[in-house]
């Protein structure tokens, strides 16, 4: 184990830089953090009342540089001058999740993928605790581990895993390891190479062992050939959608009923495949399993029902920012479709929606600053089609364009920049938006 005695440098001053830092002061590390920007208040007081030197407003390489250790924010790329200086001087360098895992013998569930991280971890976690189990929720939801085994002792720590956590670990091991789904994303972190981007996702096997299990998506294309292209040596269970048929799920053996839950579409079903076999190999019974489904309420903002008025139902899944998400919310609708959409353009390329849309979407509104590309890719449809710039009028031109029995569904394929500050502003304004409507029948 690392000297006690080393300086410890933690590169970003977020949720994970933070509790990384407040784990490295305890264990006895001299820290010292770094942010180029303003750190929140709340965290530059809980460094003050811990005794935590840092500096804001940027980054004193020299003292950087005198490191034995530097844990990275995920939000920093490789190609950041900083970080490669700190190659060059051959300072050990590593993730947050990495750093933590250095101080608990606890069981992880690791969970990673490019849609549905948020959802299957939450959902995991859920059918954990529905089952008496001593479980923490964190990583990329909730709390950072490091802020978790500073916090508590859980026996069991579920967490959510970017690829950009996964980039830096050196010896984290899951003993349950999930890899959702590969579909192109954040590819400018990866040279535009989904082959790079795949092989982050895949780290989060590299040191399981042969007692660990490895649950990947079977029906996924991507997933699917890169898994086959990688030496396992866990055993792996591979997931596909032949094991449900509409909210019957076949998991282990036994028949599962998503009907009485909030987890709509066959993505969801999916997600649930994979939270139920990580609580069968950790002997949570099926009667415990089927009520955590049941009372299993999902995240704001993921495919959440918002309200039915005048008989017009209203989905937020303002998280659907890329045209896979989308893809799966409108797949998810068995009633006709008023589709809210736009934003950023993320290189978007919508003919993979075309069927969907053509199936399912009566009209569609457009949400964004540029709505060019969409009216490009949708306009031969013979839809109507209405441009809005704010979410109150983006609801109330769906509304118009809806029936009684019809849903209105934002999931914008689209990042949010132009209009909101993120994707949970903008859900917020449209749920606001949807309420202002008048008193919600079910609510």
């Amino acid at each position: 184990m690392e000297s006690n005695r080393q300086k410890l440098v933690v590169l970003g001053g977020g949720e994970s830089g933070v509790g990384a830092a407040l784990l490295a002061k305890e264990k006895g590390y001299a820290v010292f953090l770094s942010d180029r920007g303003a750190l929140q208040p709340h965290y530059r007081e809980r460094l003050n009342n811990a005794g935590v030197p840092f500096e804001e407003g940027g980054h004193d390489e020299a003292r950087i540089l005198e490191a034995g250790i530097v844990v990275k924010s995920p939000g920093i790329p490789e190609k950041n001058p900083l970080v490669q200086a700190i190659r060059s001087k051959k300072v050990q360098l590593v993730s947050e999740i990495e750093f933590a895992s250095w101080f608990t013998d606890a069981l992880i569930i690791g969970i990673t993928g490019t849609n549905g991280k948020t959802t299957t971890t939450r959902l995991t976690h859920h059918l954990l605790l529905s089952g008496g189990k001593d479980a923490a929720l964190g990583g990329n939801v909730g709390k950072s581990f490091a802020m978790n085994l500073l916090e508590g002792s859980s026996a069991i720590h579920v967490l959510e895993l970017s690829s950009f956590q996964l980039d830096d670990i050196g010896r984290f091991h899951p003993n349950i390891a999930m890899l959702l789904n590969i579909t192109p994303d954040h590819l400018d972190r990866y040279d535009y190479a989904l082959e790079k981007y795949a092989a982050a996702k895949l780290r989060i096997v590299e040191n399981q062992g042969p007692e660990d299990l490895f649950l990947y998506n079977a029906s996924d294309p991507h997933t699917l050939a890169f898994v086959r292209n990688t030496r396992l040596k866990s055993r792996a269970i591979g997931l596909h959608q032949g094991m449900f048929d509409g909210a019957r799920l076949n998991a282990g053996g036994e028949v599962f009923d998503l009907s009485s839950s909030s987890l709509k579409g066959a993505h969801n079903a999916m997600n649930a495949l994979f939270a139920i076999h990580a609580a069968q190999e950790l002997g949570i019974d099926k009667d415990a399993i089927q009520q955590g489904l049941n009372s299993y309420i999902n995240a704001p903002h993921r495919l959440e029902w918002v309200a039915e008025i005048n008989g017009i139902t209203y989905f937020n899944d303002s998280k659907a920012t890329n045209i896979e998400s989308a893809y799966y919310a409108l797949q998810a609708m068995s009633r006709p479709v008023v589709w809210i959409v736009g934003g950023q353009d993320k290189g978007n390329d919508y003919a993979a929606l075309f069927a969907l849309v053509r199936e399912k979407v009566k009209a569609i509104v457009c949400l964004g600053l540029d709505n060019r590309k969409i009216l490009d890719a949708f306009g031969s449809f013979g839809l109507p089609v209405l441009e809005t710039t704010s979410a109150r009028d983006a609801v109330a031109a769906a509304s118009s364009l809806a029936g009684k029995g019809d849903v209105v569904v934002l999931a914008p394929a689209c990042a949010s920049f132009d209009l909101f500050r993120n994707y949970e502003d903008r859900g917020d304004q449209f749920r606001e938006a949807v309420y202002a409507l008048g008193k919600p029948s079910h609510v």
